[in-house]
């Protein structure tokens, strides 16, 4: 039997943050759109701490009234780090640095978010595939203008479109393909996380803060309080430093809280539940953006690093980016990938802000509180980046940092694909 043929305006390949977000915006201009996802929804995911201007793609969405009243939220209002003997810092509170809605953000529980994004798509008018697992990209001369797709049961499908939006996150289905992934040699550290139910929360507003306790050699905890009365902790880590005595992952979990006192007091009354689980190697960028027919967004096209949760809000806002931009491609019948170069200019500038404050952050012997006191004037420029506010000329900030660390210059692919 021959595969089945359906045409789109365009397909989506993969439902979490960045595919759901693009899909709805295509079907909001009124684009017939076509989402593959290879898993069955709800499914687990990790990145559970949204930083403050998600809530302008939420907004674009139509779901930042949502969230508020969604369960399986914690509200946020700040991010605080531990020095190594458990001392906190004075939390940057967002709400101190701008008054809007956005200053307030979540930790949630990403199947029932990533959920969330989903149901919109379809409620948007978006055609859901799941459990349908992209096969191969179709071409005609150098162009993208489909996908092979198999259902579950085996069944082939050929859908057809001007354009294709690679959505897979880390599994990075055209960048492996094409060979584009290009990993940021320096970042490349490895995480290991569990959960606990009953764990320690700090009072008041800092209920649901994002905690960040340092741990020898630039090593880290991330301590995110979720809904259910459960903890999302794990560290982030150089190999070489986590695996230093041995791979059992439990004794390298204790070992570490034994060694920073905060993390240690909190956890104490809590029970660890479920495996412990690790991922490495997860700082990349695509060399290209986009080819004639085909985008990248999301963590299909780049991922920085976990410490300032910045994975979600670039899926976010880069899936509403790009579909506003394939929606001018679609309206002016030219789908090449030129059309996206202002698509992979505002995103990789935006990316480098936030590049940057991570390199000086994994510098041996940088500390922000030393670096405030040389330069008070630039605690606004910090909190832009933490907050995702990156659309600014960061310049002063970096010409700054450079005293206290080697920031390094811009990495210089992202664009779309010249020819």
């Amino acid at each position: 039997m021959s595969p089945q043929t359906v045409p789109y305006d365009v397909i989506v390949i993969g439902a979490g943050p960045a595919g759901s977000a693009a899909a709805t915006v295509l079907a909001q201009h009124g684009h017939r759109v076509a989402l593959l996802e290879k898993q069955k929804f709800p499914r687990y995911r990790i990145g559970e701490s949204l930083i403050p201007y998600c809530w302008f793609p939420l907004e674009r969405l139509g779901l930042a009234d949502r969230m508020e009243s969604s369960g399986f939220v914690v509200p946020k209002h700040s991010v605080q780090f531990i020095s190594m003997d458990g001392q906190r810092s004075k939390p940057f509170y967002f709400f101190e640095h701008y008054d809007h809605p956005s200053s307030t953000t979540w930790q949630v529980v990403r199947s029932d978010f990533d959920q969330l994004l989903l149901d919109n798509a379809v409620d948007s008018g978006v055609e859901l595939f799941e459990r349908t697992t992209a096969k191969e990209l179709l071409r005609s001369e150098s162009a993208v203008t489909g996908v092979v797709a198999e259902r579950a049961d085996g069944e082939r499908l050929e859908l057809i479109a001007p354009l294709t939006f690679d959505a897979s996150g880390r599994d990075l289905f055209a960048a492996t393909r094409n060979h584009w992934r290009v990993s940021d040699e320096k970042l490349q550290k490895i995480s290991l996380w569990t959960y606990y139910r009953g764990a320690l929360r700090d009072a008041g507003l800092d209920a649901g803060a994002t905690t960040i306790a340092y741990l020898p050699e630039k090593a880290w905890f991330w301590y995110l309080p979720l809904s259910g009365d459960e903890v999302s902790v794990g560290i982030v880590a150089d190999p070489q430093y986590l695996f230093r005595e041995g791979k059992d992952q439990a004794a390298i979990f204790a070992r570490e809280v034994a060694l920073q006192p905060w993390i240690s007091e909190h956890l104490a009354p809590g029970e660890q539940r479920g495996a412990f689980r690790v991922t490495r190697d997860f700082s990349y960028r695509s060399r290209y953006c986009a080819s004639d027919g085909l985008v990248l967004v999301g963590d299909a096209f780049s991922f920085l690093d976990p410490v300032f949760s910045s994975g979600v809000f670039f899926a976010l806002q880069g899936g509403v980016l790009a579909g506003d931009a394939a929606h001018e491609a679609l309206a002016a019948g030219d789908v090449s990938a030129a059309r996206f170069a202002d698509y992979g200019r505002q995103m990789c500038r935006a990316m480098e802000a936030m590049r940057g404050l991570v390199h000086a952050f994994y510098e041996v012997d940088f500390s922000f509180g030393d670096f405030f006191k040389l330069h008070p004037d630039r605690r606004s420029d910090v909190t832009d980046v933490l907050i995702g506010a990156l659309d600014k000329d960061f310049e002063p900030l970096f010409t700054a940092l450079r005293e206290f660390a080697d920031i390094p210059p811009p990495l210089s692919h992202g664009g779309p694909l010249d020819g």
